[in-house]
């Protein structure tokens, strides 16, 4: 007879946001690595020449491939066209929606909040209502019942991932979305985690946001091709795969309901080309662990920090297999997780809040 393993409720209104209260969960004192106030100073300072390079470089190469894509319409070259094209625009728009969410990509805030506005279109995100719930996904780190942002439950939903190879779950759930904010409402988690002054912006942006897929679709009907939408919206879906696999390799597979960003995120040692598609993420913990640190400071925010931590995947293919081995596993037996042995200087994990 088979085993049916009862999952917990992760949504942020049930029974789990009261129990992780109860337990001291809730906007508690992380473990943090022992770095010099004078080296932090130093990380944390803002710079505009890395994200302007980087935006420049971004928007060049989607121009050419987007060019490339243009020409080969029609033909089977315009598949690799478009998927290199897709896979420049969303990749890039979801680690740049997410660095300049945090204000830290650019030294002069419009900048940032410039990229973010564009970002956040380009990967269908509500601007400010993800702005709130990544903030609450910093404070309350896959912290079951607090975080919005934990991909997939234990037992984990497997046609929810498979899915979203595609974005074709929350892409329509965004764009549902899209709708309910620009007649004014809002679902009742984005309620737990939105301040009511911010709620009229959040109707704005969902206005402006519908306007431009509408200008877009007349496009494709006046033009009487599909193609003005594989430039803008569509690459958002078939161009998401790198996106949802640097997604799943952050934190699944790991442990839940802990203050300790090394036992709940992963660091993974990536090639120039992810690192640059990915700004720097693949940094997780030590994003985690000091968010207000720039991008192009992770590197050496690492090194300052790998004493202290868990040995580093070595690569985004590794971290994939241990994620999808963790998965497998969890299937049966949810509390297993991925725990990496600490080196022998390391200041000992933070499983609860009461420890010191």
């Amino acid at each position: 007879m088979a085993i049916i393993v009862q999952g917990r409720d992760y949504s942020i209104t049930g029974p789990e946001s009261k129990r992780a209260e109860e337990r001291g969960l809730v906007a508690a004192e992380w473990y943090t690595c022992p770095i010099p106030r004078p080296t932090m100073k130093v990380l944390m300072k803002r710079k505009n020449g890395p994200a302007i390079r980087d935006t420049i470089i971004w928007f060049a190469a989607l121009a050419v491939t987007g060019y490339l894509a243009y020409l080969s319409w029609g033909t089977w070259w315009s598949i690799p066209a478009f998927l290199a094209y897709g896979i420049l625009y969303a990749t890039p728009a979801d680690s740049r929606w997410h660095e300049c969410g945090h204000g830290t990509a650019f030294k002069t805030p419009w900048m940032n909040e410039a990229i973010y506005q564009l970002a956040s279109f380009m990967v269908l995100r509500s601007a400010t209502p993800w702005r709130w719930s990544h903030a609450r996904h910093h404070t309350d780190t896959i912290i079951v019942g607090r975080d919005p942002e934990i991909i997939t439950e234990r037992p984990p939903v497997w046609k929810i991932l498979l899915l979203q190879i595609f974005d074709l779950y929350g892409g329509p759930i965004e764009i549902k979305r899209f709708f309910l904010h620009a007649f004014g409402k809002l679902e009742a988690e984005e309620k737990e985690y939105i301040p009511a002054s911010e709620h009229r912006k959040v109707f704005r942006e969902a206005r402006i946001y519908l306007l431009i897929l509408i200008a877009v679709i007349a496009a494709c009907i006046a033009a009487g091709s599909i193609l003005p939408a594989m430039f803008i919206i569509l690459p958002s879906f078939y161009g998401f795969i790198l996106v949802l696999g640097f997604g799943v390799t952050q934190h699944l597979g790991l442990y839940e309901d802990v203050l300790d960003h090394r036992l709940n995120s992963r660091t993974i040692y990536m090639n120039p080309v992810l690192r640059f598609l990915y700004w720097n993420m693949n940094y997780h913990v030590e994003h985690h662990m000091f968010p207000m640190v720039p991008y192009h400071a992770l590197p050496k925010l690492h090194e300052e920090m790998k004493a202290d931590c868990p040995q580093a995947r070595p690569s985004f293919i590794a971290a994939l297999k241990e994620v999808v081995a963790a998965l497998r596993k969890q299937k049966d037996d949810p509390s297993y997780v991925v725990v990496k042995p600490l080196p022998v200087a390391a200041g000992p994990y933070k499983y609860r809040a009461e420890q010191n």
